[in-house]
Order: structure tokens, then C-alpha cells, then sequence
């Protein structure tokens, strides 16, 4: 064996860092998550869905808007397909999240089906926690880290949507909704703060100046096209700043 090899982790490191994971989902973030999944609890109940559904969507769908989406397609009596698509085009969104933490994940001997598995738990609370913690972590043990992390953050929210399912009808309707946004808000304030081009702060106030005009305009594809308009609109400035500061 080459001197340089480097050993395998064994499964005493693997664990104490799949422990630390969960203990990462316990943060400020997470606490966050909770609160949205408050909401989701109570709008799933006004909706007519039942608690054993709530649970299993929490744990299978898992990303948040893709839930509301969900119910949304249920209220307005969408047909199966229909409402599949619209979750499909709700989680692509997700896409560049996933390939920006994958090379993170990956380690010297880490088999592609534990990626694959790993890529379920890759929403937005998840994705920032990582992003900002996996650094700290040895490349090799880093998929036990968010399989940890991941892992309890799911398990943790469905266990939440069962519990809050029942009192759900004693919450206003305000308080709901509330507790649904707290998520994006904090997703939008976490993305300001760890912009590292101006390019990124100008497509995020472009998107956020657009969206409420597409939302009258075009109501449903609002938060594609503002997306799509923004990025495109700040990559037109970032190459056009660049080309002037070029002698």
C-alpha cells in the first residue's frame, strides 16, 4: 500500500460525525425550518389534507414551496400530472444548489449512489448550513456529516407536521402565513449576506423589483420569469462592467 493512501474512516468517526450533523440541524436555521413546517401543518389541514399525508409528503417531497405548490394544485382540483409537473418545475429551482454541494460531498472513495441518496435532502436550510459548516469538516466524512444533518432535519419536521397537525386550527390564519415566509426570508437574507460578487446582490434586487409586476402580469410563471429576467440582467451588467474595466 502507497505510504500516501489514506485510511479508511472507520465507522466510531463516521458516527461521531453523523451525531455532530444532527446536532447542526439544531440551529437557528433549523429553528426556522420548524416554524414554516408550523405553517405547512395548517395549511395542509384548511386544505383537506390528512395528517398520514401531511407526514408522508414532509418526508418525500421535503422542499417547502414544493409543498405549497402541492396544495395549491389539490385546491384548484389539478389532475395528477398536472400537479406533478408543477412540483417538477417547482424543485428545479434546487438543481444549481445541488451541483454547487456535491463536489463539496464528494470524498476520495464516495460511491455515487450515496451522492444520489444525499441529493433528497438538499433544500434550502440544509444547503446554507452545509455550504457554510462542511469546510470544517474532513472530506472523507463530510457525507455522514449531511446525512446527519439532512436526515434529522426531515425527520425532525415530520415528526412536527404530525404534532401541529392536530392543533392547527387554533393558529390564525395570519400566523400561518407568516410562519410559511420566514423560510424564503431567511434563504433571501443569508444568499445578501454570502454574495461574493455585486452581480449577485443586483440579480437579487432586479428579481425582487420584477416579481410583484410579473405577479400582475403573468401570474403563473411570476417567479420563473423574474428569476430568468434578473440572472440574465446581471450577468449583462457583470460582462459589461468587465469589458469597460478592461484597459
Amino acid at each position: 500500500m502507497s505510504a500516501e493512501a489514506v485510511a479508511e474512516p472507520s465507522f466510531a468517526e463516521r458516527r461521531r460525525w453523523y451525531l455532530r450533523g444532527c446536532g447542526g440541524a439544531v440551529s437557528i436555521p433549523g429553528l426556522i425550518l420548524v416554524s414554516a413546517f408550523v405553517g405547512f401543518a395548517s395549511l395542509a389541514k384548511g386544505a383537506g389534507v390528512t395528517a398520514a399525508q401531511s407526514v408522508f409528503m414532509t418526508g418525500v417531497v421535503w422542499a417547502l414551496p414544493a409543498h405549497v405548490v402541492l396544495i395549491g394544485a389539490i385546491l384548484a382540483g389539478a389532475s395528477l400530472p398536472a400537479a406533478m409537473f408543477a412540483v417538477t418545475l417547482s424543485s428545479v429551482r434546487l438543481m444549481p444548489m445541488v451541483v454547487a454541494i456535491v463536489p463539496e460531498l464528494r470524498g476520495s472513495r464516495t460511491p455515487r449512489w450515496v451522492l444520489y441518496l444525499l441529493s433528497h435532502f438538499v433544500a434550502v436550510t440544509s444547503w446554507v448550513v452545509a455550504m457554510e459548516r462542511l469546510k470544517h469538516v474532513p472530506p472523507d466524512l463530510r457525507t455522514s456529516y449531511y446525512l446527519g444533518l439532512g436526515s434529522t432535519l426531515v425527520l425532525g419536521n415530520m415528526l412536527v407536521v404530525a404534532g401541529f397537525y392536530a392543533i392547527a386550527d387554533s393558529l390564525p390564519p395570519s400566523v400561518s402565513a407568516g410562519l410559511l415566509l420566514l423560510t424564503p426570508m431567511y434563504f433571501l437574507a443569508s444568499l445578501w449576506g454570502s454574495a461574493r460578487e455585486w452581480a449577485t446582490h443586483a440579480a437579487m434586487v432586479i428579481g425582487i423589483v420584477l416579481g410583484p409586476a410579473f405577479h400582475i402580469v403573468m401570474p403563473q410563471f411570476d417567479l420563473v420569469a423574474a428569476g430568468v429576467l434578473g440572472g440574465l440582467a446581471a450577468y449583462g451588467l457583470h460582462r459589461l462592467r468587465g469589458q469597460r474595466a478592461r484597459p
